[in-house]
């Protein structure tokens, strides 16, 4: 259900708690709200790490609203939704907070979680971020295979932005291992999946790669 769907479920359950003397309705409104209120929680939270990649200026409040919408998931016993919600917990870790101590925990929770409930998505973004840990400590060939399978499953799903994305990471792995014309071909690949998708983001990043990789 969509969050206004769980809020209109719970306003029903209220009427038979009050008008019908179902007090039991009372247990259920409150999981449906607990469930509304993490969905809130985990989009504001992106929407405020979105800002802080733009304007790189931290809130804690993204910190605050990811680990409650985790906390609420998993007390529901939503097992995607946690960890979906545990691994954007890693990510601010690793992204806002520069801190790859703190976020490797939650993104191998995540990954874990993610497999077991069959969210192929997520653990496409835990790999994808596992390997850049693997990458800036010099673990390179473990670092390209995780993005590898990282992409793999981008493309299962159609995910061609993230497949674009990803790319970039393993043209960077390429040219450290003096893969030049990998590292070029990798690049040109995600320039033209990020034009056919209308990636503008992607393509400053295709184009600053280029420029720091010194590669056509």
């Amino acid at each position: 259900m969509t969050a206004d769907e769980r809020i209109e479920q719970a306003e029903l359950l209220y009427e038979r708690a009050v008008f019908g003397g179902e007090s039991s309705a009372l247990t259920s409104a409150d999981r449906n709200l607990d469930a509304a209120e993490a969905d809130l929680a985990l989009a504001r939270g992106k929407v405020i790490h979105a800002r802080f990649l733009e304007e790189r200026a931290e809130d804690a409040r993204e910190l605050e609203l990811f680990e409650r919408a985790a906390e609420l998931y998993g007390r529901l016993g939503d097992v995607r939704g946690e960890g979906e919600a545990v691994f954007w917990v890693g990510t601010f870790h690793q992204v806002v907070r520069d801190d790859n101590e703190a976020a490797v925990p939650h993104f191998e929770r995540a990954l874990g979680l993610a497999t077991r409930a069959g969210d192929r998505l997520t653990t496409s973004y835990a790999l994808r971020h596992l390997g850049f840990v693997d990458h800036m400590g010099g673990r390179l060939d473990e670092a390209r295979a995780r993005f590898e399978e990282s992409t793999r499953l981008r493309r299962e799903l159609g995910f061609l932005p993230g497949v674009a994305a990803n790319l970039i990471g393993l043209a960077y792995l390429a040219a450290q291992q003096e893969r030049r014309d990998d590292a070029a071909a990798l690049l040109k690949e995600a320039m033209e999946v990020a034009e056919s998708t209308g990636s503008h983001g992607v393509l400053r990043w295709v184009a600053g790669a280029r420029e720091e990789l010194d590669l056509p």
